[in-house]
């Protein structure tokens, strides 16, 4: 749909990293008038909702530089050219986790920060899991601590602000409310 929409008349590279681009677009508004819009380039990622056998939920802490802290997160990671986004679920949950999962199901993709972004996140419930002989091995710049936790435990890092992404936040909440309708 393309309601309001915003003309590019002008877009301008301002940087280009190995993960986001940033660019400057000058466009042209409905009403006719002029204004910049300030955007990032992402090539999107997935999102994982694992849960074990016995209801634990796996996650991951790790430190986040943008914020300052760590924190603790369903196992995701970006898309790499070319990859599916299934693919590259399977690919975090091993990469992050030593998981393995007999069983994946998309759930929903929601954009992350549509303001100025283009970031779209697909997030995966994956089941039967099993832990890999020969998992591979994290990215070089990547560490991460395993965690599992029972759904109440998980409602605790988020009120108690260990969790502070919207992934995750949105995973806890699929979860209760999967288990909510089951009642």
């Amino acid at each position: 749909m393309k309601k309001f929409e915003e003309k590019t008349i002008k877009s301008e590279t301002l940087y280009e990293g190995k993960i986001i681009h940033l660019q400057l677009d000058d466009v042209e508004l409905p009403n006719g008038k002029t204004s910049k819009r300030e955007l990032i380039k992402h090539p999107g990622a997935v999102a994982v909702i694992a849960l074990k056998d016995d209801g634990k939920i796996i996650m991951v802490e790790q430190y986040r530089k943008a914020l300052e802290r760590s924190i603790v997160e369903i196992p995701a990671g970006k898309l790499e050219p070319g990859e599916e986004p299934e693919k590259t679920a399977l690919r975090e949950l091993e990469e992050e986790t030593g998981y393995g999962a007999k069983s994946i199901k998309p759930l929903i993709s929601f954009y992350t920060s549509p303001g100025f972004a283009d970031e779209l996140v697909h997030v995966f419930l994956v089941e039967d899991l099993y832990v890999l002989e020969d998992a591979s091995e994290q990215d070089e710049d990547e560490f991460v601590e395993l965690v599992e936790v029972t759904l109440e435990e998980a409602q605790q890092l988020l009120d108690n602000q260990r969790v502070y992404d919207a992934k995750t936040a949105y995973a806890i909440q699929y979860l209760q409310l999967k288990k909510a309708m089951k009642k």
